[in-house]
């Protein structure tokens, strides 16, 4: 004999409760999943008022968690760190196609220094616009800098001719028409 809420409610039973005990029907649960050859989570015990991240595995209070309103206890899967990490290998993945491992690995192979300017830490992935091919990780101010000229090399060419005190300013050849310095 147990008590009423050692029971999981069914709706379609007339007296609305399942059958078997929640104890009794995970443990069903449990055999059924393991016969199959998949893995069942061992149910971790957690103090009321915290949650148990699947990541890290630790019980944290529910201020560590983000609000969903779409799950059953109101709370996000991960805790906020975990999920920042998630979030941002799902973002390079989803954007660049690379990894945050391989990220790293360019900014080792650069000495962790922007290879335009060589005095920023290297930071911000750069990529074709077009292709959307990794080129590198540079400094913010590069790979704005880069992306404000449009990436297109005569453009940057022309700035540096600016830059190095060479005219820029174009030849009025006919009425209307003028022409730019090559």
């Amino acid at each position: 004999m147990l008590p009423v809420s050692a029971f999981a409610s069914n709706k379609s039973r007339p007296d609305g409760l399942q059958t078997n005990c929640r104890e009794c029907a995970a443990g069903y649960h449990r055999r059924r999943q393991e016969a199959r050859g998949r893995t069942v989570r061992a149910k971790v015990p957690v103090p009321r008022g915290y949650k148990r991240c699947p990541q890290c595995g630790e019980a944290k209070a529910y201020s560590e968690w983000e609000l969903n309103p779409t799950s059953s206890d109101g709370y996000a899967s991960y805790c906020k760190p975990c999920r920042a990490t998630r979030n941002r290998q799902s973002y390079f993945k989803r954007k660049y196609g690379i990894t945050m491992a391989e990220r790293d690995e360019m900014i080792s192979s650069q000495m962790g220094i922007c290879v335009i300017c060589l005095s920023a830490p290297a930071a911000h992935v750069d990529h074709c616009h077009e292709t959307g091919r990794v080129r590198g990780v540079l400094c913010f101010n590069c790979n704005s800098a880069i992306g404000k000229l449009g990436d297109n090399p005569d453009t940057l060419r022309r700035a540096t001719a600016y830059l190095e005190g060479n005219a820029w300013k174009p030849t009025l050849v006919a009425p209307g028409v003028y022409q730019l310095p090559s």
